[in-house]
């Protein structure tokens, strides 16, 4: 895992993700010749005074142009820029949602010889969706459908934002795969996998055991565990140039902007979540009750039952990188973790401190 401390999203990013990559042993191999498909977060709308969603809750457009052309000149033969666009509107494209967040989709089109948008929200330019098994032991779901685009690529990047998360704690590459699963299949993802209130429609895998544990933040770590074993990632990319504390948009009480200057990438999605969350100040191997996974609920947007989470005192979230780490998808010890780069006490950006001041004042 290599880690990276870049001032703004002005550097020369392309140069800095080349020398990432040569630090984490070079991805050419891997890539030349091959379709690469790019699962970016763009998480909900609005935006803080003065700042663009591309800077605090949804990935840079300079970070993706950057990967892009990198890709390009290592010989890609297609990249795909994966993500679900959410349009209510017929016709509504993934292009138009950048648009209307601020990208230049036309410098990232052209940063390689050829670049694709797709909504993976549906069925996109597939005729049907893809059948994708969990490969580790599955928690939740044995196997999830997927637009094509998941299974049409030789090599798969989850290029997530190092953030906090009301309901989970922290979202970083692997909590980036949630937005795979199509909302023109499973329909409302709270209702399904959140919360477990209905099952999968017909067609779409069932859950192992409909009488689990209902309380999301037991559920749907385990169910993020799954979709990695079923789409497994082979690069991870973790944008923390600019970012936001205290939640993973601006419709989170309490959550701000902040600027912790980072980049961290890595081959295996968990180690690079480790890594990343020890950058932000946290312990990777922390427990339900530690920070950042003791978690504060606004209490009106979340179902009564999901604000009293069993026989436990407080409201928590299970750690998707300890689920992860016992099936085999990679590893939350930073003692088993080759880092590169910067080292993660150079790099450490205190998220907690940074946000502990800012708690909704009902529940502080």
């Amino acid at each position: 895992v290599s880690v990276a401390k870049v001032r703004s999203y002005d550097d020369d990013l392309t140069a800095r993700f080349r020398l990432m990559f040569d630090q984490i042993g070079g991805i050419g191999n891997q890539v030349k010749g091959k379709t690469v498909g790019i699962k970016v977060n763009l998480t909900g709308g609005g935006r803080f005074p003065g700042y663009t969603a591309g800077d605090t809750h949804w990935v840079h457009p300079r970070v993706v142009g950057a990967v892009v052309a990198v890709f390009g000149a290592l010989g890609a033969k297609r990249i795909r820029i994966l993500e679900s666009a959410g349009g209510r509107k017929p016709g509504y494209k993934l292009e138009d949602k950048l648009l209307s967040g601020g990208w230049d989709v036309a410098a990232i089109r052209n940063a390689a010889p050829l670049v694709e948008f797709e909504d993976t929200n549906a069925l996109g330019q597939g005729k049907q969706y893809s059948l994708l098994k969990v490969q580790s032991k599955p928690y939740i779901f044995p196997a999830f459908q997927l637009n094509h685009s998941y299974q049409d690529c030789d090599f798969f990047v989850s290029l997530g934002k190092i953030k906090n998360h009301e309901e989970m704690g922290l979202t970083i590459c692997i909590k980036n795969l949630f937005g795979i699963t199509p909302l023109g299949l499973y329909g409302d993802r709270e209702t399904v996998f959140h919360y477990g209130q209905v099952q999968a429609p017909s067609g779409a895998p069932a859950e192992l055991d409909p009488k689990s544990n209902r309380y999301e933040g037991w559920r749907l770590p385990r169910i993020l565990v799954d979709i990695l074993g079923a789409r497994p990632v082979d690069l991870a990319i973790a944008d923390g140039i600019v970012s936001m504390v205290g939640g993973e948009g601006p419709w989170v009480l309490g959550s701000k902007p902040a600027h912790p200057g980072l980049l961290v990438v890595g081959r295996n999605c968990v180690n690079t979540d480790a890594v990343a969350a020890a950058t932000m100040g946290y312990n990777p191997r922390a427990g339900r009750h530690e920070a950042p996974y003791r978690v504060f609920k606004d209490p009106k947007g979340h179902p009564p039952e999901q604000l009293q989470p069993g026989d436990e005192m407080f409201q928590y979230a299970d750690n998707m990188m300890l689920l992860a780490e016992a099936v085999g998808l990679g590893s939350a010890d930073l003692k088993q973790i080759d880092v590169r780069g910067v080292p993660i006490k150079e790099a450490m950006f205190d998220y907690e401190a940074f946000w502990k001041n800012q708690m909704p004042k009902e529940q502080s």
